[in-house]
């Protein structure tokens, strides 16, 4: 998949700003024309809508809402092809422009599009999107859709989300129009080793030939290809070597740019480039390692999530995100739980921030809840999910999108699965597989597990590159005694590594929820000592074992949850507040993560 940008031959226009909006009442059908006397408001795109308005008719709302805007096409537009570009829509989306059906999209976090030259004209023509926020066992991340009757009420329908974090939903990232040629460049993919190899792949659109060249970081060209031709298949695929070439890492992301001139047999010129870096990973020898060298993971899970904007785009905040990911010491992230934006990988791609990529499977456990109240009996979790066929899916739109990218070195398939039960094995080891097979790179692939998938009772674990465990012993369980918390972390750590002794592990989650400003001489919960403590035990754990690869807190920052009981304001686990003001244990974590000698 390739990002949309200004060519020599390509033209993007931003669709972004005020759209008119409209919540749709139950059981509402539409069909391609508004009906009259509905008030519209104005709603910016991208954001998620639930807290832009006031009224718990936004902020519980479950179904459909409307988005509506007119679009103007030019002549010069229509020369050629001309698309229409969701980055993302959460969760479905139908697109409907000038009264046709383009078609449809399921999934929250990845883009789609649609060609349209043949549905609109010169001058205006009106777009309008259908966006529905349900979740329950048919997607991802998953949830429950309920319908409860209290005495003398008329009959109201919850959504419940099956994970801790807010269901925010809307056109959540950037609408653009983009032109190619008639014969154009569908797929680009590149990669590059450490001994200067690299190999590239293309997908056109018919026959034509192919030039390609690479710019090294100064912009000099270092490689040139002669003219190759492009058969009907519209595929080529080649490599070359580049002599003294310079590793992406974490200290020096080195990018080099990837320059793609494809000519139709109609003589129409398509230009594309990719950035992209040489360098490698492996796991060998229990580690992981970058370009031959171990490498550590310091870093959170962390979400996409800010004040007002909930879930909506914001380069802003992702640029103050890594900035403090930076000030921490740490070098890389968990995408939790679902793919970031574009803008992010790319972000992450020019200051070498480490990206542990995962697909929005989270929830998929019928025994528990999402508010952290563990211990539910195992329920026929993969009898009674439906997920199978859109986690396929969304497998490969994740993988085709983010395959180019040196940031990303890991992938995630799902977060906290019900991995002890029956069916488990012969739900993951497909998509495993698959995932091994998109990629190019053939980068590790985890599953995130949580604490009642024990060493024991795992299905799961020999699937796995590399273990990745959530664990949070002296927070829901241990509560307070921080001691006993790591006698059992050690312990359970030490029995997964007796199990798969070849497997490198790391904590992908532990922390424990923290309000700013609490203080306390003893170190109680919830107060910031009992958050700094608490993370300076579990260290204390991890330099003990030499098998441990790595340490991802949860959570960067406070985030918003749906509202329960156990959550006051949303979960308060972020070593930053929601507007990244640090708390007491992040500097705490600073002094260890820039002191620390492993990798």
């Amino acid at each position: 998949m390739i990002y949309p940008k200004i060519t020599e031959s390509r033209m993007v226009f931003d669709l972004n700003g005020i759209w008119d909006f409209r919540l749709m009442e139950e059981g509402e059908v539409y069909t391609g024309e508004e009906q009259e006397g509905k008030n519209m408001l104005a709603m910016p795109v991208p954001s998620a809508f639930n807290e832009l308005y006031n009224g718990r008719e936004f902020a519980d709302h479950v179904g459909n809402m409307l988005y509506r805007r007119t679009i103007t096409v030019t002549e010069e537009m229509l020369k050629g092809r001309l698309f229409l570009r969701f980055a993302s829509v959460a969760h479905q989306a139908q697109v409907w422009l000038n009264g046709t059906l383009l078609g449809s999209h399921q999934g929250g976090f990845l883009p789609f599009s649609f060609e349209i030259g043949k549905v609109v004209h010169v001058g205006e023509n009106h777009m309008a999107v259908v966006v529905n926020n349900i979740v329950d066992h048919t997607t991802l991340p998953a949830g429950r859709l309920v319908r409860q009757r209290f005495p003398g009420m008329e009959e109201e329908v919850h959504n419940l989300p099956n994970f801790d974090f807010y269901n925010y939903s809307g056109i959540i990232r950037p609408v653009c129009l983009y032109t190619t040629p008639s014969t154009y460049m569908e797929d680009i993919s590149i990669q590059g080793k450490v001994n200067g190899r690299f190999m590239w792949k293309i997908k056109a659109s018919g026959k034509g030939s192919l030039n390609i060249r690479i710019l090294d970081p100064e912009g000099r060209e270092v490689y040139a290809s002669e003219s190759l031709s492009v058969d009907e298949s519209g595929c080529l695929s080649g490599e070359g070597q580049i002599e003294n070439v310079r590793l992406w890492d974490t200290k020096h992301p080195w990018l080099y740019q990837l320059e793609t001139m494809f000519v139709g047999e109609n003589g129409e010129k398509d230009c594309c480039g990719e950035s992209f870096g040489f360098r490698e990973v492996e796991i060998r020898d229990c580690h992981l390692y970058l370009n031959g060298e171990p490498i550590y993971l310091k870093g959170f899970g962390k979400h996409e999530d800010s004040p007002i904007r909930g879930r909506g785009f914001d380069l802003v905040y992702a640029v103050k995100d890594i900035a403090l990911l930076k000030w921490m010491g740490a070098n890389s992230f968990r995408t939790s739980h679902y793919p970031y934006c574009e803008e992010m990988l790319q972000l992450c791609d020019r200051e070498g921030i480490l990206l542990i990529d995962e697909a929005p499977a989270v929830g998929l456990h019928t025994g528990f809840s999402a508010t952290g109240m563990l211990g539910g009996k195992s329920n026929k979790t993969w009898e009674i999910l439906k997920t199978g066929d859109h986690h396929r899916q969304v497998l490969r739109e994740m993988v085709e999108r983010d395959k180019n990218h040196p940031s990303v070195i890991l992938w995630s398939v799902a977060n906290e699965p019900a991995s002890e039960e029956e069916g488990a094995r012969e739900y993951f080891a497909p998509l495993v597989d698959l995932v091994k097979e998109l990629d190019p790179q053939k980068r590790p692939v985890t599953i995130v597990t949580y604490e009642g998938s024990s060493p024991e009772s795992c299905k799961v674990a020999e699937l796995c590159d590399i273990l990745m465990l959530n664990r949070y012993r002296g927070w829901y369980d241990t509560e307070g005694n921080l001691k006993g918390a790591a006698a059992l972390l050690k312990d359970e750590l030490e029995r997964f590594h007796l199990r798969c002794p070849d497997k490198p592990i790391m904590l992908g989650e532990y922390g424990a929820d923290t309000i700013a400003g609490f203080h306390d001489v003893n170190a109680r919960l919830f107060s910031e000592e009992y958050q700094a403590e608490f993370l300076k035990v579990y260290g204390d754990v991890f330099d003990a074992l030499p098998f441990i690869t790595g340490e991802h807190v949860w959570n960067f920052a406070d985030f918003a949850t749906a509202e329960n009981i156990r959550r006051v304001d949303g979960n308060k686990k972020g070593l930053f507040t929601r507007d990244r003001k640090p708390k007491l244990a992040a500097h705490f974590l600073r002094e260890r993560w820039s002191g620390l000698k492993k990798g």
